[in-house]
């Protein structure tokens, strides 16, 4: 899992977006890895976030991008997968807020909601903030306890 790919996702509603995007963590020095959509003619949400989503939870990536039109979908289903923390981000100060408390390990940004100036900004804050620790560890104890007992049918 090298520290410095990132798996990146959309479905049609994302795809243009996906594109700055890409271009920027390629500026940033990370190297995205595109897990589709490849245009913008009208695809379902749940395939790309499904392939992104898994990928960060069985640890292939650290970390990973989502984008769709509101950011609502990709958001649903990526939170279904064990150990991952996906965030949906409207401005930078979310973005910051969640990787020092969250640990937020996949970022979701809505297509049609942001233009790209300000995603740009979210996804530099997001991929430059780290985990602050500290009496956060303890809540995502927590979570990962809840996942647990969900998966043991608790």
């Amino acid at each position: 899992m090298p520290p410095n790919e990132i798996a990146i996702g959309s479905d049609h509603a994302g795809f243009e977006l996906k594109s700055v995007i890409k271009e920027l963590l390629e500026n940033l020095g990370y190297i995205p890895v595109d897990y589709g959509t490849e245009d913008s003619c009208s695809v379902d949400y749940p395939d790309y976030a499904f392939k992104v989503s898994e990928a960060v939870s069985k640890g292939v990536f650290r970390r990973g991008i989502l984008i769709c039109g509101t950011g609502l979908g990709m958001s649903i289903v990526a939170n279904k997968f064990p150990g991952v923390r996906a965030t949906l981000c409207h401005d930078p100060y979310t973005a910051r807020m969640s990787r020092l408390h969250n640990d937020s390990n996949i970022l979701v940004l809505g297509g049609r909601v942001l233009d790209s100036e300000v995603a740009c900004e979210i996804v530099k804050v997001w991929v430059e903030t780290p985990f602050e620790g500290g009496r956060h560890l303890r809540r995502l104890e927590k979570i990962r306890l809840i996942e647990e007992k969900i998966r043991n049918g608790v």
